[in-house]
């Protein structure tokens, strides 16, 4: 939506006043001093269009940064990633995660991070228990387990930069982003296959 230099100029020539002292010929030095102008204005607009990707912080490149600030990131949990992406991701799932108990919301929430896991309850053995059951006590009720690959690798795609790695790899951010969001009276344990 951004006009170019050439349109600048046009608008600029059209505000003049009329009469023999304001030529509009592009060989005078009003037209020179306009066609300036005209740059910076173009300049201007364009810098306003990024600005405009720059609000979001799914597309954020300059103000990164002061997002991350904003969202209280690196945080103990993800620490300083690897990628612009990745950084990009935690962000935006910092910004918009709402909060929830249910096992679809840590799935979700180690989706969000980049990883694929699936989650085990446990129950504790009642009396109608089957017979192949564990031989859960009480405690066994306030346990539950994430089940995730050995190590998640993130690979180098369009949206990465020159200067990240190809690849990295590690499950430290989903044990502490779903130990810092657990229901504090259960405990989590992380299997890896």
């Amino acid at each position: 939506m951004s006009l170019n230099a050439e349109n600048y100029l046009q608008q600029l020539q059209a505000l003049l006043p009329t009469g023999l002292a304001w030529a509009k010929s592009s060989s005078t030095t009003l037209a020179k001093l306009l066609t300036a102008f005209a740059e910076e204005f173009k300049r201007v607009d364009y810098r306003a269009d990024d600005l405009l990707n720059e609000v979001d912080p799914r597309t954020t490149n300059e103000l990164l940064a002061e997002w991350e600030y904003l969202a209280g990131l690196p945080d103990l949990c993800t620490g300083i990633p690897a990628t612009i992406a990745l950084r990009r991701e935690l962000l935006v799932s910092k910004l918009t995660n709402t909060g929830g108990q249910s096992k679809q919301f840590y799935i979700d929430l180690a989706a969000k991070l980049g990883f694929t896991i699936t989650i085990t309850e446990f129950k504790r053995y009642r009396v109608n228990s089957r017979v192949n059951d564990p031989l859960n006590g009480e405690d066994w009720a306030f346990v539950w387990r994430v089940n995730s690959a050995q190590n998640t690798v993130r690979t180098f795609n369009v949206k990465s930069r020159v200067n990240e790695p190809l690849a990295s790899w590690g499950n430290t951010a989903l044990e502490c982003a779903i130990t810092r969001l657990k229901p504090a009276h259960t405990h989590v344990q992380f299997a890896y296959q």
